[in-house]
């Protein structure tokens, strides 16, 4: 084993043995607990920043402008979830801080853990199921709670929108029997029907060309009493204005101690962007981020990800600040080092390849602040910008979350039961996974992030909506399949990423298992698999099931009543994973829709009513929460002699005041 692959290797399995010193992580760092609250579906946990007091105070100071800035977005994600979220909210918050009755009762206690879910969710629909958040107390008690707070004069207008069920019943809705644009609850559209909003559209695309603006990204489609079609766009003296005249105003103090010139440009860019909402200004803004790839301190901050929008097209608010680990990017390094070939031996059409792969860029990151769409439930990996054509011609940058990655990692140790124990079929699996499955993780996340997201081209013509609203879970299953496809090449024991050809079966067996089965621990009985991320992995699973059933690639066992899924041929199931790769590329390289929506709801929808009880049934068992979050670290200044001299990162464990604190501190809508 040489030196790099010993590094990546143990750095891997053994994280939680390794003591990072006093803002590293460890295992049972002293007193510090990562699991910090647990209620219903949900456990919130909190994240070290590894790598801190090795920031000088400019640095320290430019990532605190930044995470200032990011939370000053927090508002505009709650109202873009649905427009009753904000009022909600400051119900929810008035109730808590202000109420003189009895706290100990069972009802408030009903009353709080739907306030903790609400605002984990950054809105009344669930974070990840997308259906409607209901209270376990009464309506006649909540009535109650908001007239002693001197709230009842908002009685009649909220409370059917909280308590009934069959009013905006899902954030994002996928039915197919209806409008899917007026059944969703998302604030991105008033008054028009999904014709009208894609007729909207249509009049500004133009099919030829090579550098298309995302139209609607970053506004509201809007029809009048005089029965106009407008935009409503966000810009600081538009939508959304009061709110990103607070973020400009922190990008700016930010630019004033940034890193470097790049970062000043960028940051510039970005603020005129938001003065102004012209989209030209954001693709400007994304090739020059891109280009910096020096800085220690980097940044998500805007309106980025369109999976919460029925059309695929309308983008959620996000902020993300980082510190670059640089001793873990190697991995990363290596793997955005061989991009090209990567590209070229990948198993689809040549036609579908890009001749020349540029700009791809990867690292390892330490999370500082989390914020808007990325709070408190985060990914664990990003690879932007999200444009096709910036990625054809500019690259992209692909980051994986180390702090948060650990975090999970650790919170689980705190927890006596395991998912790993109850679904996983023999001794050797569980072994396998317990040695490899931390390293082949962050492999994947890696892979899919670094260079599924920026495989692959469109044909000429072809438009990035052409594939709807099934545009996000095809990305997903996109990049998730050539993550899965290349983590068993050869190639990656070569370039010293994997320790040898046993690791990537860990990888195989666990995402099996997850897909077709132990995800579905977190969605409820005789519910639809509707959120993007899920219905990839379903789609992969149950695909790669039915197509190797004849060679038995992938066996249904059962023992004492419990149903699991066994891998038997490890090389069939790449081979599987390759030929749907080629399909998924071609569908989006040719923008066929219909391909895309027959995968879609005949791999990804449904859940079999009865594999779906047995699993929801071993899962209680082990008391487990399926959803996880974190709350952030305070950086707060040090101040002497009027000055401020060091900025020192506070852990809190409280989740609640946290919440709390924010709807003060960070309120502008």
């Amino acid at each position: 084993m040489n030196n790099i692959v010993k590094m990546l290797f143990m750095a891997g399995i053994a994280a939680s043995a390794v003591s990072c010193g006093p803002d590293g992580w460890k295992s049972g760092d002293g007193d510090f607990r990562y699991l910090i609250d647990e209620f219903a579906d949900i456990k919130v946990m909190r994240y070290r920043i590894p790598g801190w007091d090795g920031l000088s105070l400019q640095q320290k100071e430019y990532v605190y402008h930044l995470g200032e800035a990011a939370k000053y977005g927090r508002d505009i994600i709650w109202v873009q979830n649905c427009r009753y979220n904000l009022p909600i909210r400051k119900v929810l918050e008035n109730i808590l801080e202000n109420y003189q009755g009895d706290r100990d009762c069972r009802e408030f206690a009903d009353f709080t853990v739907y306030a903790k879910r609400v605002f984990f969710s950054n809105g009344i629909h669930h974070h990840y199921a997308e259906d409607k958040i209901l209270p376990s107390c009464s309506e006649e008690y909540f009535r109650s709670l908001m007239e002693a707070v001197g709230d009842g004069d908002k009685c009649a207008e909220l409370l059917p929108v909280i308590f009934d069920p069959e009013i905006l019943s899902q954030r994002k809705s996928n039915d197919p029997s209806k409008d899917i644009v007026a059944a969703s609850a998302v604030n991105f559209y008033d008054n028009v029907t999904r014709d009208e909003v894609e007729a909207f559209y249509r009049k500004m695309a133009d099919p030829s060309d090579a550098t298309p603006v995302s139209y609607g990204l970053n506004s509201k489609v809007v029809k009048g009493s005089d029965g106009v079609i407008r935009e409503e766009v966000y810009r600081t003296d538009g939508l959304y204005g009061a709110a990103l005249t607070k973020i400009v105003s922190e990008l700016e103090k930010a630019a004033a101690v940034a890193e470097n010139d790049a970062q000043r440009q960028y940051i510039g860019t970005l603020i005129d962007y938001y003065r102004t909402g012209d989209l030209k200004l954001w693709d400007e803004y994304n090739i020059q981020w891109l280009q910096d790839t020096l800085g220690t301190v980097d940044f998500v901050n805007g309106f980025v990800e369109d999976y919460n929008d029925p059309l695929g097209r309308k983008a959620t608010w996000e902020g993300l600040v980082n510190i670059k680990d640089h001793e873990a990017s190697v991995r990363s390094e290596i793997i955005s080092a061989n991009a090209q070939w990567f590209e070229d031996n990948s198993p689809v059409d040549p036609r579908f390849r890009k001749p020349v792969v540029k700009g791809v860029s990867a690292k390892v990151i330490n999370a500082t602040t989390l914020a808007g769409d990325c709070y408190p439930s985060t990914p664990i990996g990003i690879n932007l910008p999200n444009a096709d054509w910036i990625r054809r011609d500019y690259g992209s940058k692909s980051v994986t979350i180390a702090n948060i990655t650990h975090a999970y990692d650790l919170a689980a140790q705190e927890s006596p039961k395991n998912l790993l124990s109850e679904f996983a079929w023999s001794d050797e699996e569980i072994a396998r996974e317990k040695k490899y499955s931390s390293l082949t993780d962050e492999i994947h996340t890696d892979l899919h992030e670094c260079l599924g997201h920026g495989s692959g081209q469109l044909l000429p013509g072809t438009s990035p909506t052409a594939l709807g609203e099934y545009s996000s879970a095809l990305e997903e299953t996109r990049a998730d399949l050539f993550g899965l496809y290349y983590i068993a090449d050869p190639k990656l024991v070569e370039l010293g990423i994997l320790p040898d050809m046993e690791a990537y079966k860990a990888q195989y067996e666990a995402y099996i298992r997850n897909g077709i089965m132990v995800q579905f621990t977190r969605i409820e009985p005789g519910r639809k698999n509707t959120e993007a991320h899920m219905q990839n992995r379903k789609l992969i699973a149950e695909w790669c099931y039915e197509h190797g059933l004849e060679d038995n690639v992938i066996e249904k066992k059962t023992r004492d009543g419990k149903t699991y899924f066994v891998v038997n041929d490890f090389e069939a199931l790449r081979g599987l994973f390759g030929e749907l790769l080629a399909e998924v590329q071609r569908i989006k390289s040719e923008g066929d829709y219909a391909a895309g929506k027959a995968l879609i709801e005949k791999y990804a929808v449904n859940i079999d009513p009865d594999l779906h009880k047995e699993v929801l049934e071993r899962y209680a068992s082990l008391n487990l929460r399926p959803y996880g979050g974190f709350v952030n670290p305070d950086i707060v200044p040090v101040t002497k002699g009027g000055k401020v001299v060091d900025y020192e990162v506070v852990y809190t464990d409280d989740y609640l005041g946290q919440m709390l604190e924010y709807g003060h501190d960070y309120a502008t809508l």
